[in-house]
């Protein structure tokens, strides 16, 4: 009997981001992918979300290594705090391990890891897995789809992609080669990116956007320049520094992650422009504005990005002004609308000129496209199919489009985060659940957890309220307070009465819990706590959070 094939989905299914999944046979366990998310406005002092690693650290011994589709964070960001608990090699490109070294580096975890180069349509042994690396095009160079040579057939694994006919690079995503496969082979499982399968047509290609950053050059040609994009888009930064050179211009990049990006492609000779044409980030004010222009990390409004340190007037390189025109050519990602808005007003506010995608051209996605993956699963053809990489929303039309195609609606299987499903010779069903859960990371610490968010959000929307009152350990009488210090319930200089009949309330509460025979701290704190929230309560509609803090002398 042929032994079965099992993918455990730990991220990336419901959400833009934290894309993970592994892939087991023969007992041993290969990582596509292991990426982060970012947080919402509301997870307060969240600095990014990671997939559940509960799975992958207790079988820890059984991980042969990570192959990983590109370079983008959503993909190999989480590799750093994973390899914190285990080691194995990472395979890519080298665009993408050049893009995933950089933060593994940062964090000292070298040495945990061998990154291994492969070349496009290059087929290799990964323990018991025959892995071969399909390239696509992407919004980042050499991104690949992976696919899996397996006793229960071919499975495929689309990467991020899109059908750009004119790429910058000229190269495209491989048809012909999975048709070949679709033929021979026959394809048993696909699994596909979803992100944009709600939106009609093709994606627009990516020379698309040059010819428009051109023509707003030209049109800009005696004011200052300012871009912001992805820095890991080394495709459009290349394009933006061909229109800066058409048109005279030196190019300055502002922005840590840009240099590093645009040094690693300049090295891997994705970007061939002469030397010359780049100035360092302080020689800004040697030229006339005609001459400059910037290329610039926030496109996402990022507080600490450098565009947005200009939309407040806090750049230690350059004041936005009357002078500037700021391109933002990208698209925010769904929860950063706010960010980018408020560094758009900011920019205006300062006297500049923003052309973003609401007005101009300026950005081309990476993602399929509805007609797109039409063609895609018209070439494919798999036996089952599994919708990946977006929010339910995008799962779901993936998977209705499937079925407009041809696929049986009983071997498309929507699943989510956690689930795991296996492939056999009766076909692919959901077997097992494992943990999936959201780890928050707060600087370097990780696992704050669902206890501690709840708690920021409640200091955040309303506030907190802490009753210090002192005890005799031997009498059983108050001594002091109850005494009422608060922080966003109320402003306390002007709430004296309300604070006064606060501590009385609370006072009378004490005092009955201690006649009542109740004597340890943590009784006493309970019935502080309950008095303090239905007085707050009652009294303001409000519900901050109550600390009781009861002392015995």
């Amino acid at each position: 009997m042929t032994s079965s094939v099992r993918v455990y989905f730990l991220g990336g299914l419901g959400d833009i981001g934290r894309n993970c999944m592994v892939v087991e046979q023969n007992e041993k366990l290969l990582l596509i992918d292991c990426g982060l998310m970012f947080p919402d406005s509301d997870m307060h002092g969240i600095d990014l979300i990671l997939p559940d690693f509960t799975f992958l650290r207790e079988n820890k011994d059984r991980v042969v290594g990570c192959v990983a589709t590109h370079g983008h964070e959503d993909h190999v960001g989480g590799l750093q705090f994973l390899l914190r608990e285990l080691e194995f090699p990472i395979y890519g490109s080298a665009v993408t391990l050049g893009l995933a070294r950089n933060r593994i580096e940062e964090a000292g975890l070298l040495n945990k890891t061998q990154l291994v180069t492969v070349n496009d349509g290059e087929r290799i042994n990964i323990g018991p897995f025959d892995v071969e690396f399909l390239p696509v095009t992407h919004s980042v160079p050499h991104a690949h789809a992976i696919i899996l040579h397996t006793p229960q057939g071919v499975i495929v694994h689309s990467g991020d992609f899109k059908l750009d006919l004119t790429p910058v690079d000229d190269r495209r995503t491989d048809l012909a080669r999975l048709g070949e496969i679709a033929k021979t082979s026959g394809i048993r499982l696909l699994m596909c990116d979803s992100t944009n399968a709600e939106e009609h047509g093709h994606a627009p290609s990516e020379k698309s956007v040059g010819s428009v950053l051109h023509q707003l050059f030209h049109e800009h040609r005696d004011r200052r320049i300012v871009t912001a994009s992805f820095a890991s888009h080394i495709h459009r930064v290349q394009q933006i520094i061909e229109a800066a050179m058409d048109s005279g211009r030196k190019v300055a990049l502002m922005g840590r992650s840009m240099q590093k990006n645009i040094k690693l492609a300049i090295d891997l000779r994705l970007i061939d422009v002469p030397a010359s044409v780049f100035i360092d980030v302080e020689q800004i004010h040697d030229y006339a504005p005609a001459d400059v222009c910037v290329i610039s990390t926030g496109s996402q409004g990022e507080p600490m990005s450098a565009l947005s340190l200009m939309s407040r007037g806090e750049s230690k390189w350059m004041k936005v002004g009357a002078e500037d025109t700021v391109i933002l050519s990208s698209h925010a990602i769904p929860g950063n609308e706010g960010n980018v808005n408020r560094v758009i007003d900011g920019l205006v506010r300062a006297g500049a000129k923003v052309v973003h995608s609401g007005i101009a051209d300026v950005h081309a996605t990476g993602h399929a496209q509805a007609d797109e993956l039409k063609t895609y699963h018209s070439i494919a053809r798999p036996e089952w199919f599994v919708p990946v990489h977006g929010e339910y929303r995008h799962l779901r039309a993936h998977a209705d489009l499937a079925i407009v195609m041809g696929a049986d609606p009983q071997r498309v299987l929507q699943v989510a985060d956690g689930d795991v499903v296996e492939l056999n010779e009766e076909g692919l069903s959901v077997v097992d659940q494992v943990p999936s859960n959201y780890l928050f990371v707060d600087g370097i610490v990780g696992d704050v957890g669902q206890g501690v968010l709840r708690d920021r959000r409640v200091l955040a929307e309303e506030g907190v309220v802490v009753v210090v009152a002192t005890v005799d350990s031997h009498t059983h009488r108050v001594i002091t307070g109850p005494e009422i210090i608060t922080r966003g319930w109320v402003y306390a200089p002007e709430a004296d009465d309300l604070l006064d009949e606060g501590e009385s309330v609370i006072e009378k509460a004490l005092v009955s819990a201690l006649d009542n025979g109740t004597t340890d701290i943590d009784g006493l704190e309970r019935a502080v706590r309950r008095a303090a929230g239905k007085f707050v309560n009652d009294r303001t509609k409000r519900r901050p959070m109550i600390v009781p803090v009861v002392m015995m002398t």
